[in-house]
């Protein structure tokens, strides 16, 4: 808590008062303890003088006047005699004293009547102090019970001056990475006005470097379309060419170098476009999910034979979704084709489309080895191939795939699948269906 501002400004302000109040107590404790003095020796004066007057009649040496503060009246009469506390007390001068009466420290005032004889009001030290200590702990009884208001108070305070900044916090972090939205100034404190524009300046920087970025890659990888294509057709027209076997493996080679390299610009150009692609889905035209699984189903149909793999649906229903039809099938052939890649020969991939809970699902399920449990938090990384690349990917299908999920305000799950003799793995996107049409709760069978 320490580290935090708000733990300082608490702990400061709690030190400031805590040590603000052990002052003022302080002072407040002297000032009552002795008012509390100076109001046992005006009863002293009281009495005094009510003796003098006669009102208290003739009151016994030594009996005590008033019970609780046990203020006493001593007759010294005329001349000094008696025991030697007497005498000592004889020989005072009118007034207020403290001596010693009888082994005991008191406190006394002395007066001497016309005719000459002497009396005293006395109180025991320890009878006024306790009074006194009594009337001053009673003063310190509203700094004890503001002290825990304060705290409360202050810290109330605290928390609601903070609260803007904390709320600030909270939607910055709940952004999505590509949102350079400026943070807005409005309800916060004028002295974080200077730090919020230092961070807008910032976000306005990096979404500057951003698109720089991002136009980069699209030119590049559209200006290296025509010479790879080129490159590609010339490594094709060798097949036609009587070369001995040596020369055949390394034109083999030649074209499948080739075919990667025109596989990973048109995946760049497929990643640049979904960049330039507004975050939101609204105002997207209406596609048919359903339809453009079966379009992209059937484009890898001819390899999935080759490979002996068993490709087909294992749940269709009809579904629109809001979406531009280029993403859609973006989407789902990066997934199958990804699919196709890591399932081995005479495997088997399931696709389903249906209706759950209100959205519409989009699922794959292959028998290839899945994903490694630590490779799991970075396989939606750009270029990142895991530690077993299969073909000619180029790590960037599920970085598009998740990309294009994200502006259609959909969400993408991976589950790796282990069971006795099965393996695999489960891609399952849910997107937002267009309207409340009534849900229809199914699951693809396996």
């Amino acid at each position: 808590m320490i580290g935090s501002l708000r733990g300082r400004l608490y702990v400061g302000l709690i030190a400031v008062i805590a040590l603000t109040g052990a002052i003022g107590a302080a002072f407040a404790y002297h000032s009552a303890f002795d008012e509390a003095i100076e109001i046992q020796d005006s009863l002293l004066m009281q009495i005094a003088s009510l003796a003098q007057s006669g009102a208290l009649g003739v009151v016994p040496e030594a009996h005590g006047i008033e019970e609780d503060t046990e203020v006493q009246f001593i007759e010294l009469g005329q001349a000094p005699r008696g025991p030697a506390d007497d005498r000592q007390l004889f020989t005072l001068k009118d007034g207020l004293h403290t001596a010693t009466h009888r082994g005991q420290p008191i406190r006394l005032l002395l007066r001497t009547r016309p005719d000459g004889s002497r009396y005293a009001a006395a109180q025991p030290t320890a009878i006024r102090d306790k009074t006194a200590r009594d009337m001053a702990f009673r003063t310190l009884v509203p700094f004890v019970a503001l002290l825990p208001c304060l705290m409360l108070v202050t810290a109330l305070v605290i928390a609601t001056s903070l609260r803007p900044l904390i709320r600030q916090a909270e939607d910055l972090d709940a952004r999505r990475a590509d949102d350079p939205a400026p943070l807005p100034v409005t309800n916060m404190p004028r002295e974080l006005h200077p730090f919020i524009a230092a961070i807008n300046g910032l976000l306005a920087r990096t979404q500057g470097l951003m698109e720089q970025q991002k136009r980069f890659i699209a030119d590049a990888a559209h200006e290296l379309r025509t010479p790879i294509a080129a490159l590609s057709l010339q490594a094709e027209n060798l097949d036609s060419v009587e070369l001995p076997p040596p020369m055949r493996e390394r034109v083999a080679a030649l074209q499948q170098g080739m075919r990667r390299a025109r596989h990973l610009l048109e995946q760049l150009l497929a990643l640049a476009r979904q960049e330039a692609i507004a975050s939101s889905s609204t105002g997207m035209p209406l596609a048919a999910l359903d339809g453009a699984t079966k379009e992209v189903v059937a484009d890898l149909m001819a390899e999935a034979c080759e490979r002996n793999i068993d490709l087909g649906f294992a749940l269709l229903e009809p579904l629109t979704v809001r979406g531009e039809p280029v993403m859609l099938t973006t989407m789902i052939h990066n997934l199958l084709d990804n699919a196709l890649r890591f399932t081995p020969r005479e495997g088997r991939i399931d696709v389903g489309v249906y209706r759950q809970d209100g959205a519409a699902v989009f699922q794959v399920e292959d028998s290839g080895p899945g994903i490694a449990p630590g490779e799991m938090d970075r396989i939606f990384e750009p270029f990142f191939r895991g530690q077993h690349p299969e073909g000619e990917g180029t790590g960037l299908g599920l970085s598009i795939v998740k990309r294009i999920v994200e502006r259609l305000g959909g969400t993408i799950a991976l589950e790796s699948i282990c069971g006795a003799g099965r393996s695999g793995l489960r891609v399952i996107i849910r997107l937002p269906l267009p309207d409340a049409a009534p849900e229809r709760s199914s699951r693809p069978a396996g």
